[in-house]
């Protein structure tokens, strides 16, 4: 869910209704801390040629603060994801590309702040539009935000908008030129390894698995 800071003053563009919102709409109890770590894989443990930057550890995320449960700067799937991104890393490699990783598994705990602040900052907007969801997916180790770079500098390709952007500019059909092929390319190499994206944010992506569980183990 780069280097800059998310503005989260900017105007939010109205969209409509996504098909399939990326979030877990069923009444999951919250599994066990030994459950999570039984569960939940660090994905650098696969490749460490993920690039890991966890926005919701610093200050740099569109609420202005790190979130509670973020306490490292690593990111975590359940192991079957964790494993189909070790193959897009290695498939992009090939082309000189490698993957940044903004947000992966989300503590409830980190949810429950991002709805919090939509009600002190006044943006029910967020919610209702499906920017920011009140049951996500990233709570069941089963969503990922990500970039492409480029693996000889390490920069970040053009995607048009920057990380957490909400407004329509970042649905992931809404970009051309370079950001239009740059979130294509994400999308192939994404939905080969059996993600898909969710076509209001290029960033993310979801892996599905029977029986999900959520989770509030602290990263560290």
């Amino acid at each position: 869910m780069v280097a800059q800071v998310i503005a989260c003053s900017a105007s939010v563009v109205r969209a409509p209704v996504p098909i399939a919102p990326p979030v877990n709409t069923t009444e999951t109890e919250i599994a066990s801390n030994r459950a999570a770590d039984s569960l939940l894989t660090d994905v650098r443990s696969l490749d460490t040629g993920i690039v890991v930057e966890m926005r919701y550890a610093t200050a740099n995320n569109f609420t202005g603060a790190p979130l509670p449960g973020y306490l490292a700067n690593r990111a975590f799937l359940r192991g079957p994801a964790a494993a189909a991104l070790a193959l897009v890393e290695r498939d992009l490699r090939r082309e000189g590309l490698g993957l940044k990783v903004f947000d992966a598994y989300r503590p409830v705990r980190a949810t429950l702040a991002m709805v919090e602040w939509t009600q002190r900052a006044n943006r029910p907007d967020l919610l209702r539009d499906g920017y920011i969801a009140s049951r996500s997916r990233h709570n069941l180790g089963l969503a990922i935000d990500l970039t492409l770079i480029n693996l000889r500098t390490g920069a970040e390709l053009d995607m048009g908008t920057p990380f957490d952007t909400f407004s329509a500019n970042a649905h992931t059909a809404n970009a051309s030129g370079a950001a239009a092929a740059n979130r294509q390319r994400l999308k192939s190499a994404m939905e080969k390894e059996g993600f898909t994206n969710y076509d209001q944010e290029w960033w993310h992506y979801t892996y599905d698995l029977p029986n999900p569980l959520r989770f509030d183990r602290v990263i560290q």
